[in-house]
């Protein structure tokens, strides 16, 4: 008997679709706002000097708002 369940997934999605792949930019954005939220850290507990501290919060800022706003335009 065959099945006749109509939410089985029977083959995987075409290669061009979204979502058939990871997302490089998301993958970099997130790779960017982990690695200055740890210079910030290291910057911080090193006693580095303020414009540093600054410049990373500064970058860690953006690819957060990057990845909100992508993530916001997604949805639409």
């Amino acid at each position: 008997m065959a099945s006749t369940d109509p939410y089985r997934i029977t083959t995987p999605p075409p290669v061009g679709e979204p979502g058939a792949g990871p997302d490089l930019t998301r993958v970099l954005l997130w790779s960017l706002v982990v690695l200055s939220a740890g210079a910030n850290l290291v910057a911080s507990y090193t006693g580095g000097p303020p414009w540093l501290n600054v410049a990373c919060g500064a970058v860690t800022l953006l690819g957060a708002g990057l990845l909100l706003a992508r993530r916001l335009r997604g949805r639409r």
